[in-house]
């Protein structure tokens, strides 16, 4: 579901919006999916249960609209020269630098973490989070992808192929130390993590 969507009714408001989708998401990372609270999220956010269901007509989609609050915008806030489809080592470079900042935060961790907890009694809301999260991601890459293999710089057949083996490069034991609570990647070592994912990465697909 797209929270920008229109819908009938009265127009949303963007601060209310903006304190609805803050409380829910807290209580989503706070209490999981089938123990999140409603009623809190309507009080903690000083908007109406019924307004919510206005917006939302169901829990799954107010759920839908908080991932799809902390994905969005991950890719789309760089700058356009930065992904020049002539210059993948630079736009890839960004790619991953962005997607390692996504993945590495607190939101980010906390909500996979809740879905795996949730994917046996809740699967449409693991759905919802796949959507939301990693397939949109992995489609905006592929998009980057067939742009550059259109102008030459990349030889790829499939790019939704490449975009996920490309975004899988950076799902190693640092993520998974990372989602067990051990501890996260120092910033030096996130950078050698993206400078060889790149290299290997465009050594598979650069054009000679």
């Amino acid at each position: 579901m797209n929270i920008n969507s229109p819908r009938r009714g009265r127009p949303r408001d963007p601060d209310r919006m903006k304190r609805l989708l803050t409380a829910a998401t807290k209580q989503f990372l706070e209490y999981g999916f089938e123990r999140a609270s409603m009623d809190t999220i309507a009080k903690a956010s000083d908007v109406s249960k019924m307004t919510i269901y206005n917006y939302f007509p169901s829990k799954e989609a107010l759920f839908e609209a908080v991932v799809g609050e902390i994905t969005d915008g991950a890719l789309e806030s760089i700058p356009p020269e930065d992904l020049d489809p002539l210059s993948p080592e630079i736009a890839l470079s960004t790619i991953g630098k962005v997607f390692l900042k996504l993945k590495r935060s607190d939101n980010v961790v906390g909500s996979f973490r809740l879905m795996y907890a949730a994917a046996g009694q809740h699967p449409e809301a693991c759905k919802v989070f796949y959507r939301q999260g990693p397939e949109k991601i992995t489609q905006q890459v592929a998009d980057y992808l067939r742009m550059a293999s259109s102008e030459g710089s990349l030889i790829i057949s499939s790019p939704e192929v490449a975009a996920d083996q490309f975004l899988s490069l950076f799902l190693g034991g640092a993520d998974i130390r990372v989602m067990l609570g051990m501890h996260k990647p120092t910033e030096a070592e996130d950078n050698q993590l993206l400078n060889r994912n790149v290299t290997m990465f465009l050594g598979a697909y650069k054009k000679n």
